[in-house]
């Protein structure tokens, strides 16, 4: 087994930590509201550090999860950041949605200092996390994906390396648009169900067995119906994934029509109170246009 650190305490990253412990593995936990990472602490053992330096000093493996582009610099960089303590050959594993521009910029910096960067950025939500079979789409160099692989099995389904470094990210990118795309057709579909008089269910249960199915109609349409949008990944989480599929977008020139839609459809979703909704709130938006 491993020593290892874990930066980041939310919704995906402490059961995250949680199988890492399970596992066996020696896991010291970071998170920036200190209190949370008590709690962890005494649900799964191990222990807990107040700062990123100090939870990495020692550890084979850093794995983290957390908020953004500038959070990721933060628990990274400077000195209480996690490579200011990692040794020469220790792997950083990011399980952030960032941006491909501050993946390659840590990964650079953390070469130059001797240390392995893998980001590594997973699909599969909440109860995936919970449940340790998440998606795992991974970039940098393969002998250090090789390395770190095992050890994301403990939380993960299936995790393969895309490509060099970013190519995680720019994978689960990829993920983001077509989920994107999927919810506001299941919402579309549900909406108009409704308004023509339909059982919503009943019309899932023979649909999603044939070309329209899918893991958001099979896992959401219930809700959706019932309009109850405490089920996952949050809209304003999904807004900031969708502003980093439009941004790389207009670098390397491609067209996403229907996720700029969608994005603004999420927007006013935010607009009225559902920024902490799941992102099958896109029905609610209907919803309220057709009471106009």
């Amino acid at each position: 087994m491993s020593k290892l650190a874990f930066l980041g305490l939310g919704v995906m990253g402490g059961p995250m930590a949680a199988h890492l412990a399970k596992a066996g593995h020696e896991v010291t936990v970071y998170n920036r509201t200190t209190s949370k990472a008590e709690v962890w602490v005494a649900a799964h053992g191990g222990s807990f550090a107040q700062t990123p330096r100090e939870a990495a000093e020692g550890a084979e493996f850093v794995m983290a999860c957390v908020g953004n582009d500038d959070d990721l610099r933060s628990v990274c960089l400077g000195d209480d950041g996690a490579f200011a303590a990692m040794a020469d050959g220790a792997v950083f594993v990011d399980h952030t949605t960032v941006s491909a521009q501050v993946t390659r910029e840590l990964y650079s910096v953390a070469k130059a200092q001797g240390l392995a960067y893998v980001d590594a950025p997973v699909s599969g939500g909440q109860a995936g996390a919970e449940s340790g079979v998440l998606s795992i789409m991974c970039g940098g160099d393969a002998a250090d994906f090789d390395r770190a692989a095992p050890i994301m099995d403990a939380y993960a389904r299936i995790a393969r390396r895309m490509g060099e470094s970013g190519a995680g990210q720019i994978a689960k990118m990829m993920n983001q648009i077509c989920i994107a795309g999927a919810v506001q057709g299941l919402a579309e579909a549900l909406h108009f169900g409704e308004k023509a008089g339909m059982d919503g269910r009943a019309v899932v249960e023979v649909i999603s067995q044939g070309a329209a199915g899918s893991w958001q109609m099979q896992n959401r349409h219930g809700t959706m119906l019932d309009g109850e949008f405490n089920h996952g990944f949050a809209v304003d989480w999904m807004r900031k994934d969708l502003g980093i599929c439009l941004d790389a977008a207009d670098e390397v020139g491609a067209a996403l029509p229907v996720t700029a839609l969608v994005d603004q459809f999420y927007k006013e979703v935010q607009n009225m109170g559902g920024g902490r909704w799941d992102t099958s709130a896109l029905i609610a938006r209907l919803r309220k246009l057709g009471e106009v």
